[in-house]
């Protein structure tokens, strides 16, 4: 007989570790992240590896001050949690809001928890959202697309200028994203018909030509990976579906109600970063619930208060906050939509003896 020791079943086991779904989730990111470093230049470039390094940076000085193993960064989590937090910042913002917003997600939004698997809100989103309320200036702060190679593109000494002296961004690259515009005309009384007839074209949206962060440029490239994840079932159907369909019959049916006043369904599948949310962040198997209801539940929550927030809030964008508030009641959603166990009763009872002429029958149907 073995010593090994033997722990509680079950014993089954998908073939999947923590590094490959992680490693998975970064090679889905590909597509996406090389185009908006392309659309925004060098500055981009360095911001996206500072973030990175400063994220696995942090979480190796969280392990040896808990005195674990150093090797356990290379679960690839910490890069993760990096790379996320990077595509959605502004794509010139300064080095150290990457490095801050890289600390604030390792150190407080994972390892405080204890560690992968134990936080409770994703630590990117919690990250984006405590510099969006610490920093509003930087983080708001957008320039339009400048790809490298074009006459927009600010040289490797003026990108070094812009990432690491704060350098302001030449006026005639500043913009401000498709959402931001809308929210700013609103508040001047402009119609919202007429903003979106004028000033967005949903296909130039979907491709990525617009000004934002790296995450919120081509919605199509986002798409690809979130079908690559769906594809090596790394992700399930249910959180993006109801997130996104939520959202969509929210906004069409407050834009047939007042065209006025609302966007369209289009605009706001396309605007932002609600795609790359729905997919990438709102399907965290850490912080989302377990059961197919629940994670309904969880997605249809998250496409609400989207709209919610993008309409009467005082953010133009919303999927940080959103994703962040229904993390706050995953376990409160999870223990209402337990499933039933097997052999048991909804109401949690065990189910009657079958009498022998009933097993029967039983045996035969099988």
């Amino acid at each position: 007989m073995s010593d090994a020791t033997v722990f509680s079943s079950p014993f089954a086991h998908t073939g999947n570790s923590v590094t490959y779904v992680m490693l998975q989730v970064c090679f889905a990111l590909v597509p996406c992240t090389l185009f908006g470093l392309y659309l925004f230049g060098w500055p981009a470039i360095f911001l996206f590896v500072v973030t990175c390094a400063a994220a696995v940076f942090t979480e190796l000085l969280c392990l040896y001050w808990l005195k674990q193993p150093w090797y356990r960064v290379l679960d690839g989590s910490a890069l993760l949690t990096g790379w996320l937090i990077a595509i959605t910042l502004p794509p010139w913002a300064p080095w150290w809001i990457g490095v801050v917003g890289a600390f604030f997600g390792v150190a407080v939004g994972k390892q405080l928890y204890g560690g992968i698997g134990q936080n409770i809100f994703n630590p990117a989103m919690l990250a984006r959202t405590a510099l969006l309320i610490t920093f509003p200036v930087q983080l708001t702060s957008w320039v339009a697309p400048a790809p490298l190679g074009s006459e927009l593109a600010p040289t490797l000494l003026q990108s070094l200028s812009i990432t690491f002296a704060s350098a302001p961004a030449p006026d005639a690259l500043t913009g401000a994203t498709a959402l931001g515009h809308l929210k700013t005309a609103l508040t001047l009384d402009h119609s919202a018909s007429d903003v979106l007839a004028n000033d967005f074209v949903w296909w130039k949206a979907l491709l990525g030509m617009s000004a934002g962060s790296m995450g919120e440029t081509s919605e199509v490239l986002v798409l690809l990976g979130a079908v690559f994840l769906m594809w090596r079932r790394i992700i399930r159907w249910e959180i993006p579906v109801s997130m996104l369909a939520t959202l969509a019959v929210f906004s069409l049916i407050f834009q047939v109600a007042d065209s006025e006043s609302y966007a369209g369904v289009l605009f706001h599948l396309t605007s932002g970063g609600v795609l790359l949310g729905a997919f990438f962040i709102a399907t965290d198997p850490i912080t989302s619930p377990i059961s197919r209801l629940a994670k309904l539940i969880f997605g249809a929550g998250c496409g609400l208060l989207v709209f919610v927030i993008r309409n009467w809030g005082g953010f133009p964008e919303a999927v940080a906050f959103s994703v962040l508030f229904m993390n706050s009641l995953t376990p409160l959603i999870d223990r209402y939509c337990r499933p039933r166990v097997y052999g048991r009763l909804p109401g949690g009872k065990p189910l009657p003896p079958l009498s022998s002429v009933d097993l029967a029958r039983e045996v035969k149907r099988r």
